[in-house]
């Protein structure tokens, strides 16, 4: 902690640095891995590059240990924890989704209560079915014209913090998938006076931390714990995460609790990502996400002028359940011209070579971040203009809602864990689900263990198939059955 206290140098990339110093000592290999640094596997060497491959090592001296870490692993934490200003921040090779797990298997033991939304990633509920916890759900408004589902009003939440004192925790996500933050200095505060943990989930919150005029990150909200997924907009390799904890949290307990899943064997092609990706966005953060900001503002310009289209920002923001809007993100409603999202989605990538980050029944969105150009946006906003012109209709009949919601029956552990039988999915109305159903991406459960499945849900899950969504979550695969409660 001592060390945490004094001005770090965020120049530094410990990890980076040990690596190269690594590198360059022509270790002979009678370790794992078993291509030895890509010798016995050409192929690959071939694929990925001999650079990549000979710094695929495993824990040493030298490099530290990911599970125990006493010196490059720690100083790079460090770093980190300096960069985001919180009192520690964990190197995750699991994703966000080991992230947001940790966080809750932290704060929740076996039949304690969590207040959270409905419109959770589902890495929240699954850590639920690993720990035993009871969801206590804040159902977001839904936005009348986009059909999404919004951020939690404050009132929702001290109305839930009320009915249920013994509640452990309090969960928020900051942002939406689709850019909506909550009030989260108000919720902090709530949570706080009644004796309740806020863990804020900002899977797509890395640039809160960096840029200016950006909505507040959790940690200077005085969050207890953040999960922060490097690799979306931190610019670090996919499944590499940051998990942030505030001074009242014991770091070496949230240590043990990450220990019981991820994996011994860290990768550091991960770990030096992220170092990397630190270092980069503590000295050119800001200049880096302010050329974002201005991209996201122009393209939301110029797809508005399209007409049909409406690429949404700040001026949804009514103080509350919009309590503030991510300005990088370009979220576009596409019900007007008659295509669900998801039909948008596909024929810019089958058509025009533009693959976007999702597509859903009323609205798409394209994720910017460091590494995209404005030439690259021009084409974007080209391809949607031809859209309209080659592919308007009438929009009569579409859904238009997002969000359904759920009648929760018992708690996703107990549901999941419980007898069940497989029946066909149009004969389930009415029937306790034990299983997950959703559209990936955004990877919100339309239906999660132990709540009930109603016509509403099944409507919704059919016409999400029939408009192209990739509906994931059941044990079969074709999602034509469900296991329900036997």
């Amino acid at each position: 902690m001592e060390q945490r206290k004094r001005k770090l140098d965020q120049t530094q990339a410990p990890i980076y640095e040990a690596l190269n110093t690594f590198r360059e000592m022509r270790v002979v290999p009678f370790d794992v891995p078993g291509h030895k640094h890509g010798k016995g596997n050409p192929e690959l060497t071939a694929f990925l590059g001999e650079k990549c491959v000979s710094i695929d090592v495993n824990s040493m001296k030298p490099l530290d240990n990911l599970c125990h870490p006493v010196s490059v692993i720690g100083e790079a934490e460090d770093l980190a924890a300096e960069a985001f200003g919180a009192a520690h921040a964990f190197l995750m090779v699991g994703g966000t989704t080991s992230s947001v797990q940790t966080m809750v298997l932290t704060a929740c033991k076996r039949g304690d209560k969590i207040i959270m939304p409905r419109n959770v990633h589902k890495s929240v509920i699954n850590a639920l079915v690993l720990c035993g916890a009871v969801p206590i759900y804040v159902n977001p408004e839904v936005h009348r014209g986009l059909g999404i589902s919004l951020g939690m009003r404050r009132e929702s939440v001290e109305a839930a913090i009320k009915a249920h004192p013994d509640a452990v925790a309090v969960l928020v996500n900051n942002p939406t998938y689709y850019g909506v933050c909550s009030d989260l200095s108000a919720i902090v505060e709530m949570a706080h006076a009644a004796g309740m943990l806020l863990l804020a989930d900002e899977a797509h919150g890395t640039h809160f931390y960096f840029g200016e005029g950006m909505p507040l990150s959790a940690m200077k909200a005085g969050a207890d714990m953040a999960a922060v997924s490097m690799h979306k907009s931190g610019g670090s390799l996919t499944q590499s995460s940051l998990l942030l904890t505030g001074p009242n949290v014991n770091a070496g307990y949230v240590r043990q609790i990450i220990n019981l899943t991820q994996t011994t064997s860290g990768s550091y092609l991960l770990m030096s990502s992220l170092d990397i990706s630190r270092r980069n966005l503590a000295l050119r953060g800001r200049q880096v996400f302010a050329r974002v900001v201005a991209m996201a503002n122009y393209a939301r310009e110029e797809i508005n002028a399209i007409g049909g289209y409406y690429a949404f920002g700040k001026e949804l923001c009514d103080g509350n359940a919009i309590f503030d809007f991510d300005p990088t993100k370009l979220s576009v409603h596409t019900r007007e011209i008659g295509l669900a999202g998801i039909e948008v989605y596909d024929i810019l990538r089958d058509e025009y070579g533009i693959q976007i980050e999702f597509g859903d029944i009323g609205n798409i969105l394209a994720y910017l971040s460091m590494g995209d150009r404005p030439q690259e946006l021009e084409r974007l906003v080209s391809a949607l203009a031809e859209i309209r012109r080659r592919y308007q209709k009438d929009s009569k009949g579409l859904l238009s809602q997002e969000y359904i919601d759920p009648v929760v029956v018992m708690s996703p552990q107990e549901a999941f864990y419980a007898n069940k039988k497989s029946v066909p999915l149009s004969e389930s109305i009415g029937e306790v689900s034990s299983e997950f159903v959703m559209c990936y991406p955004p990877g919100i459960p339309i239906l999660a263990p132990g709540e009930r499945i109603t016509k509403d849900i099944l409507d919704y899950i059919e016409y999400a198939r029939v408009k192209g969504c990739s509906l994931t979550g059941s044990e079969d695969l074709s999602v034509r059955n469900i296991n329900v409660l036997a």
